[in-house]
């Protein structure tokens, strides 16, 4: 192993690297490969850099540090509990990996302070770290040095950087010039296969440089090199930075270190006792010895005096300002938001046209950004298509971040992760579009905002075969029912303007809830023309027209823009004297949170019962039970015009009052 420069910041590394062997070897299972590795690098960084202060880990103005690759998840743990965040005992870190404890096998957000964001699908942190970023740069443009000047630092592995959505990170990092962030590459050149060269050879320095990075190449265990491309990495202010750290995988280990083995297995007691002769570690698992762990704790409080600087800077913002930047900082939202959703759903009952809820929902954000100044759109490169950037909104350009709107370009997994960042930074709420059908590429970044229960927005027009002459490579069929497995995603698809405002409405009152919004491209007409302010859409579904004529024999569901065909169904069934209802069901999620009794009154008793979707059944079942029906989707598309393609698959009225006859012959 190469001798330290410096013994006593050897030493500091050295607690990172015994608690993450030990760790990983106590759980049986865990990455010690990375920590071991990036240790020098974390503990400078740490030491000489990072703007935080571990008795108030959730301080705006601090600095943020994610760890892109998750899998090295003791790195961080070993670095809270070191700092001395509250949360983080030893004990946790002797229960990693276990069930219910802080130190899950990869970070997971609000398991312990300190983790700013959920990492482990491989790219994911500097994605979002992107995400942060901005958000630094926007706030700081809003609210000017004294409230909101910090860094966001990541750390990212080689795995990251082959996965495709680092790519579309690293170009909108570059094109938007993110100068207060810098990415450490842990170039270790070493896979879970083996050797990097199996499978990529890439020059990740000329890739970055091509993208608009500033970027250096230093030895990961040489701390005077380390400190000296992070101050030169600081200097540049108009580019983000990576710092390409050539570092050996299981430093310390006698047999492991440089290899595979190192990246993923428990090291076992010999290669532990090998390790602890090499680098002189004369502790027991997991000790720290006094001197070493006083040094690290002051290291946890010298952000104190920063931080009680920066609390007197915003006590002494003209009020206006700081009264609004607390605000925000709080996660409030204006107190009279709510009369943007009242006064979008005026507009649409005082007009009583048809309309694509895409342009419904457009119409709403006309209102929402001018009363939520803290909303930041955006669109991955469709935005005319989905109406995502309202009256008033101001681009965001390169260097320019004093606006609200984003241009994602045509990276909608890019987006979708910095979106996640920007939630998690604080202070904007993000909402970003593409059509339903690129949901695909945006699902693993859902996937998390669902998991780590934040409020990113999605929004995803063009939901249906109503995208038509696009064909089946455009039209989803399949991305709903995907979707709403998802747990804790709230799905939406409103069925009428009203019902577009009502959505948005629950979405944005809603900060601990991940949610999507699947809009048409086609009208539809309007629906709900009732007064006032009721959300009906609140729990989920609701009874839109009950039945007449007598007890209800026969319960229709719909959603979407195939919601007014179950109404025109309804109305040739009760001209039959067939007394029928007809349900709205926008969002499956929030109607399975309702009571029993609810729920049974919403769907009646009726065993006769039809669900119409332009989508994959799947999921359905639950609501038609045995003797019901569907109507809708059970291949691919078609390309057509609009209304071809609905008779072509049989999506239509009389579809709907077939499917009405059968269910009830069925039930006699």
């Amino acid at each position: 192993m190469p001798k330290p420069r410096d013994q006593h910041l050897r030493d500091l590394a050295d607690c990172i690297r015994f608690l993450s062997m030990d760790a990983v070897q106590q759980a049986k299972s865990g990455h010690p490969g990375a920590p071991m590795g990036m240790a020098d690098i974390a503990t400078v960084l740490y030491k000489d850099f990072m703007q935080f202060d571990a008795a108030d880990p959730h301080w705006f103005d601090r600095d943020r540090f994610l760890l892109s690759n998750g899998h090295g998840s003791m790195l961080l743990y070993s670095l809270l509990y070191l700092t001395g965040s509250h949360d983080m005992t030893i004990d946790e870190l002797k229960r990693f990996r276990q069930i219910d404890s802080k130190t899950a096998g990869h970070p997971e957000y609000k398991h312990a302070d300190g983790i700013e964001t959920t990492t482990g699908p491989l790219g994911q942190g500097i994605a979002n770290s992107v995400g942060f970023a901005l958000s630094e740069r926007i706030l700081n443009a809003k609210f000017g040095d004294d409230l909101c000047k910090h860094w966001t630092y990541v750390f990212l592995g080689d795995g990251c950087l082959m996965e495709g959505i680092s790519q579309e990170a690293i170009s909108m990092a570059g094109h938007f010039k993110l100068g207060h962030l810098i990415a450490f590459w842990d170039n270790n050149s070493i896979s879970i296969d083996g050797a990097t060269s199996l499978s990529v050879s890439d020059n990740e320095v000329e890739r970055f440089r091509a993208s608009g990075w500033h970027v250096q190449e230093i030895d990961g265990h040489d701390t005077d090199a380390i400190r000296d491309a992070i101050h030169a990495a600081r200097a540049v202010t108009d580019k983000p930075s990576m710092i390409a750290c050539k570092t050996i995988i299981g430093f310390g280990f006698p047999t492991k270190a440089g290899t595979q083995k190192a990246h993923s297995d428990a090291p076992g007691e010999e290669e532990i006792a090998g390790a602890r002769k090499i680098l002189g570690w004369d502790y027991p698992p997991f000790v720290i010895p006094e001197h070493l762990l006083s040094a690290w704790r002051e290291i946890g409080s010298k952000g104190r005096a920063a931080r009680l600087a920066w609390a007197d800077r915003v006590k002494a913002a003209p009020t206006e300002l700081r009264t609004e930047f607390e605000r925000r900082n709080n996660g409030e939202l204006p107190a009279d938001w709510k009369k943007a959703i009242s006064a979008a759903r005026a507009e649409f009952i005082a007009s009583g046209k048809e309309m694509a809820t895409r342009s419904a929902s457009g119409a709403v954000l006309d209102h929402l950004a001018a009363a939520i100044p803290e909303l930041l759109g955006g669109s991955a490169d469709l935005t005319p298509s989905n109406n995502t950037r309202a009256k008033g909104m101001v681009e965001i350009r390169p260097g320019e971040y004093l606006g609200t709107y984003m241009h994602y370009g045509v990276r909608e997994h890019g987006m979708a992760a910095a979106m996640n960042g920007i939630a998690l930074h604080g202070g904007l709420i993000p909402y970003g579009g593409t059509f339903m059908c690129f949901s695909d590429y945006c699902r693993p970044s859902i996937r998390l905002a669902a998991l780590m229960r934040i409020r990113t927005i999605f929004v995803m027009t063009h939901d249906s075969i109503g995208l038509g002459e696009d064909g089946p490579t455009h039209q989803p069929v399949e991305q709903l029912a995907a979707l709403r497995a998802i747990p804790d995603l709230a799905v939406f698809r409103p069925g009428d303007p009203v019902e577009t405002a009502e959505c948005w409405e629950l979405i944005l009152e809603a900060p601990r809830r991940a949610a999507l919004i699947a809009l048409s491209r086609q009208p539809m007409p309007l629906l709900r023309r009732e007064p006032g302010d009721e959300n009906r859409s609140a729990r989920g579904a609701y009874v839109l027209l009950e039945a007449e004529g007598g007890e209800r024999k026969l319960t229709i569901i719909g959603t979407g823009s195939e919601l007014h065909l179950a109404v025109q169904a309804r109305e040739i069934l009760q001209k039959e004297g067939i007394p029928t209802a007809v349900v709205s069901m926008p969002s499956r999620l929030l109607f399975e949170e309702q009571d029993a009794a609810y729920r049974k009154t919403v769907l009646g008793t009726t065993r006769a019962r039809v669900a119409v979707e332009a989508a994959v059944e799947l999921g359905w079942e639950r609501y038609t039970g045995l003797d019901g029906r569907f109507v809708g989707m059970h291949g691919f598309g078609a390309s057509g015009k609009i209304g071809d393609v609905y008779k072509k698959f049989d999506i239509t009225t009389e579809a709907v009052v077939r499917a009405a006859r059968e269910t009830l012959a069925e039930v006699g």
